[in-house]
């Protein structure tokens, strides 16, 4: 069992219909934090700092491309290993170069502009992305359920984001029918993502339960935690632990997520 862990519900309505565990302990979110540094780049876009179709990364790779994982970097490094647009590589250096595409057309350190850009308007007190030493691709990211809980309103009913665009970013398949990875559950035709949102769709097995409906949106990381919307049964569910992802979480997670829905259903 992780030695710490937290989670909470919240329905669309605003209501928090359950809650376990330490809300203001302070959790490593790994890819999760890719949930919010992307929520940092589309409120860039709508900033006007830069535009989803600008050049960043390799040649032909954009903004857009970086989100959504199909700019043909590799896993960790700086490596081209496809042409952009082909291949869903999952790419944590694809969001390092996304957060320095945004430093260098804001003029302004990007742990700083999620800060000001998001975390400071939303109430995110404890949240943080620290790109001194670390990724913001997610070694960086730290946060609370409080927090997070924030920005799960954020996501079922926006206020720094036109309504628009957060649809565009979480319920419409970017580059669709590309294929690849979904790290830990395998090869998937097609993996479906959004701009920075993985988008279920019918992916099977899959991190969410079996009753989430396909516009389930969201993301899990590597220290245990996930982080999903699902607008079909207008609810929201964080859970943060302390203990690595493993074949524990791959168990239990789509068994919590699927008892949620039971409940509310």
């Amino acid at each position: 069992m992780p030695h710490a862990a937290a989670a909470v519900v919240r329905g669309a309505d605003g209501a928090v219909l359950g809650a376990h565990g330490p809300q203001d302990h302070l959790f490593p979110l790994a890819s999760v934090t890719k949930l919010l540094t992307s929520y940092a780049a589309l409120v860039a876009v709508e900033e006007g700092v830069f535009e989803l179709d600008d050049p960043a990364g390799p040649e032909g790779s954009t903004v857009r491309h970086l989100l959504a994982h199909t700019s043909g970097l590799a896993f960790d490094e700086h490596r081209v290993m496809a042409a952009p647009g082909n291949r869903r590589l999952y790419s944590n250096a694809g969001f390092d170069v996304l957060a320095r595409t945004l430093e260098q057309a804001a003029g302004i350190e990007f742990g700083r502009y999620a800060a000001e850009a998001v975390f400071q308007p939303l109430g995110m007190r404890a949240t943080l992305i620290n790109t001194a030493h670390r990724s913001p691709a997610g070694a960086g990211g730290l946060s609370t359920v409080a927090d997070l809980t924030r920005f799960a309103a954020e996501l079922q009913s926006p206020k720094l984001l036109d309504p628009g665009t957060l649809r565009a970013a979480t319920r419409e398949v970017a580059f669709p029918g590309t294929s690849g990875v979904l790290p830990g559950f395998g090869h998937r035709r097609p993996n479906d993502w959004g701009l920075g949102f993985e988008i279920r769709d019918g992916k099977a097995p899959h991190w969410t339960g079996t009753a989430n409906s396909p516009a389930t949106f969201g993301h899990f990381g590597q220290s245990g935690t996930f982080f999903w919307v699902d607008p079909g049964a207008g609810v929201a569910c964080v859970a943060l632990t302390d203990r690595d992802f493993g074949p524990w979480a791959a168990e239990v997670w789509p068994v919590l997520s699927d008892a949620v829905l039971a409940e509310l259903a």
